[in-house]
């Protein structure tokens, strides 16, 4: 981790966290507030970026956590790590945009990597990009992830995902062995 990222404290999830979940994610990937960070989809992507329902579904759902990471009692990060059929499954990673590029979001992934493998055997870790996020792609294979070449069509004209900016988007994924 960097010598400047707060020490940072890891928990699960709950049913109270969830407002300030969706608040975080959305001001990690939508809008201006979004613009602070590198990590914006806000040129590829309108509307919601996270169901509240949706949310409360994976916290409560067996072999699937969504892990926070927080420091002096603020929320910093989060993500969703679950066993997805025998494969560990990585989403929902949003770093507050003012706290991007210190290694908050580095030491999180680490942190759902160890609870896949430790605490559910799972051998490798697998997720799906925007594959236009060249940028956010670099930062996974840095990490190890490689691009596996399998795609997926980006569901336009479901709002659960967002509301398309341009009309070539797709999914990518990534996968890891843990």
């Amino acid at each position: 981790m960097d010598t400047n990222t707060p020490a940072l404290r890891f928990r699960p999830a709950t049913d109270d966290d969830v407002d300030a979940l969706v608040a975080l994610v959305t001001s990690a990937y939508r809008g201006d507030a979004s613009r602070a960070g590198w990590t914006t989809e806000a040129d590829l992507l309108d509307g919601e970026r996270i169901d509240a329902g949706v949310l409360r579904g994976d916290i409560a759902r067996a072999r699937s956590q969504v892990v926070l990471a927080e420091h002096a009692g603020r929320l910093l990060a989060c993500a969703h790590v679950a066993d997805d059929d025998g494969r560990g499954y990585f989403g929902m990673f949003a770093v507050d945009p003012r706290q991007q590029g210190g290694g908050i979001g580095r030491a999180l992934l680490a942190e759902c990597e160890r609870i896949a493998r430790e605490r559910w055997g799972l051998a490798t870790m697998r997720m799906t990009v925007i594959d236009a996020r060249d940028e956010l792609i670099a930062w996974y294979e840095r990490r190890g992830y490689r691009r596996t070449g399998e795609h997926s069509p980006f569901p336009y004209g479901d709002t659960l995902f967002g509301i398309p900016r341009r009309d070539d988007l797709r999914f990518e994924y990534l996968e890891k062995a843990l």
